[in-house]
């Protein structure tokens, strides 16, 4: 019974070694599956290819290099206008229970920057979203022409023909004598073409106010975005750091692109993805 008991345990202890080198093993083996196309530093047709690819193929993400799903993004609460409650007229506007709609219909157009030194220029990534839906929950309080709105409901917001560029800074950190990116400094330049957006129950009491008050909205929508586009633009910032931000923590910056004796044949590309 005393040699079975040693038996058991030296299995167990084989049996944990066993696992952990595997773990140790995947961590360090981490790199791109195989059909997703690698390219060389700097080539950029390719480099937008290949995105394009990533975004028409993975639209509910691929855990396998960190990436989140891009049809459905759910977004931190957002303090969009937060004036001081003095005087006659001030307004506060919070978003929560939020999620975006319609990032996977992102085409990369061109990028700038992914270099074999990643530091050495900033990267930017320019795109376009036909239309990006908002929706959430909102609290609203103010005092506006005498009038006082103190207000929850759902909002909808269409942002049609989204044009950006993304700006990045990033600094290198080594694991595995491998280099991976952390993004410090993420700046979204954003246009629009049109901005639709309701307020649903912003006067509980009466319907007509509320209609009013968001064809207002719409119809000076180009007046409201100017005054809100820093609102707008942190939280487009936090989204798209969080979306990019997931693949560079999982894949190292070395394994994204074909080493120098690397080439494309050598990689097993699914015909599917172009």
């Amino acid at each position: 019974m005393y040699i079975y008991m040693i038996y058991i345990s030296s299995m167990r202890k084989t049996f944990l070694i066993v696992i952990g080198l595997h773990l140790f093993i995947a961590i360090k083996s981490q790199t791109l599956p195989s059909n997703i196309k690698k390219c060389r530093f700097g080539d950029s047709k390719c480099i937008v290819g290949s995105m394009n690819a990533v975004i028409r193929q993975y639209t509910h993400g691929l855990s396998a290099i960190g990436m989140k799903p891009i049809d459905v993004v759910n977004i931190k609460d957002s303090n969009v206008w937060n004036n001081a409650q003095i005087g006659g007229a001030w307004f506060q506007f919070k978003l929560f229970n939020q999620a975006n709609y319609g990032f996977e219909n992102t085409t990369v157009k061109r990028i700038k920057g992914f270099g074999k030194d990643p530091t050495a220029t900033i990267m930017e990534i320019h795109g376009q979203i036909p239309s990006l839906i908002h929706k959430g929950n909102y609290v609203a309080k103010g005092r506006v022409w005498m009038v006082a709105l103190n207000a929850t409901g759902s909002s909808t917001s269409d942002f049609q023909n989204l044009r950006f560029i993304l700006k990045l800074k990033v600094i290198p950190e080594y694991r595995n004598n491998k280099r991976y990116l952390k993004i410090y400094e993420l700046v979204p330049v954003v246009n629009i073409s049109r901005w639709i957006v309701w307020l649903d129950n912003l006067f509980p009491e009466n319907m007509d106010l509320t209609i009013a008050i968001n064809e207002l909205l719409n119809t000076n929508w180009l007046e409201f975005w100017n005054e809100l586009e820093p609102a707008f633009l942190n939280i487009f910032s936090g989204v798209f750091t969080s979306m990019i931000a997931d693949t560079f923590e999982k894949i190292s910056y070395d394994d994204m692109f074909l080493k120098d004796n690397e080439t494309e044949s050598a990689i097993n590309l699914s015909s599917d993805l172009y």
